[in-house]
C-alpha cells in the first residue's frame, strides 16, 4: 500500500475518532449514557491512564505516559514509512497505519484536551475552549471514551457450578475508535501473520 493510502486510512481514523470524541465531551456530562441496543451503549468516561484504566501514580506518572506515547509512536511512524519504502505487503503498512492512527488519536487528547476543553463532571458538560482555560495543562488531558459493547449482563444459570445465580457481565471495558483501530490492526497482523511477514525464498 502506497504512503498516500496510508496517510489517507490515518487521516480517515482520526477524523472519526476525534469528531466522535468532541462531540461526546461537548454534548454528555460525565458518566452519561445513552442507550443503543441491549448490548451497545453510549457512555462518556474519562480515562487518566492507558487501556483498561491503567495509570502510573503521581502528577509526573502522567507525564512520563504522555511522553512515552510520544516516543512509541515516533517508531511506530518510522516502521511505517519504512514498510512503504521497503513495498512491503498491503495488509502490514494498513494494519500499522491502523496502529499508529489510533496511537496518534489517543495522544491527541492527551497532549491537547486539558488545554483546549473545561471540566467535564457528572452536572456540567465541558466547554471548547472556556474563557477561564483547560481543565488541566499541556501534556495532562484525559482521553475521552465512549464506546460500551456489554454483550452479558444478567444472572447466570443456576446449573453452573459456582457461579450460577449469581450476577455476571461480559466485556465491560469502555473505549474509543482510537482503541478500536490499534486492536483491529493487531489482530489483522496477528490473523494474516503469514501475508504481512512473507518468509524470503531460499536462494
Amino acid at each position: 500500500m502506497s504512503l498516500k493510502k496510508s496517510i489517507l486510512v490515518i487521516i480517515l481514523v482520526l477524523l472519526i475518532d476525534q469528531i466522535s470524541k468532541v462531540y461526546i465531551k461537548t454534548h454528555f456530562s460525565l458518566h452519561e449514557e445513552a442507550k443503543v441496543f441491549d448490548w451497545f451503549r453510549i457512555i462518556f468516561v474519562e480515562n487518566k491512564g492507558m487501556a483498561w484504566g491503567f495509570e502510573l501514580p503521581g502528577s509526573y506518572g502522567k507525564l512520563v505516559l504522555t511522553l512515552f506515547r510520544l516516543v512509541a509512536i515516533t517508531g511506530i511512524g518510522y516502521w511505517l514509512y519504512d514498510s512503504v519504502r521497503k513495498n512491503s505487503p498491503a495488509i502490514l503498512t494498513f494494519c500499522i497505519a491502523l496502529i499508529f492512527a489510533g496511537a496518534f488519536g489517543n495522544i491527541i487528547d492527551s497532549v491537547l484536551y486539558g488545554i483546549l476543553f473545561g471540566e467535564s463532571t457528572n452536572i456540567d458538560i465541558a466547554s471548547f475552549l472556556p474563557p477561564e482555560g483547560g481543565y488541566e495543562s499541556l501534556f495532562y488531558g484525559k482521553v475521552v471514551d465512549m464506546i460500551q459493547f456489554t454483550f452479558y449482563d444478567d444472572l447466570l444459570p443456576e446449573w453452573i457450578p459456582f457461579w450460577g445465580g449469581k450476577h455476571f457481565s461480559f466485556f465491560d471495558p469502555v473505549f474509543n475508535i482510537a482503541d478500536s483501530a490499534i486492536s483491529v490492526g493487531v489482530f489483522l497482523l496477528v490473523i494474516f501473520n503469514k501475508k504481512a511477514f512473507p518468509k524470503k525464498e531460499e536462494e
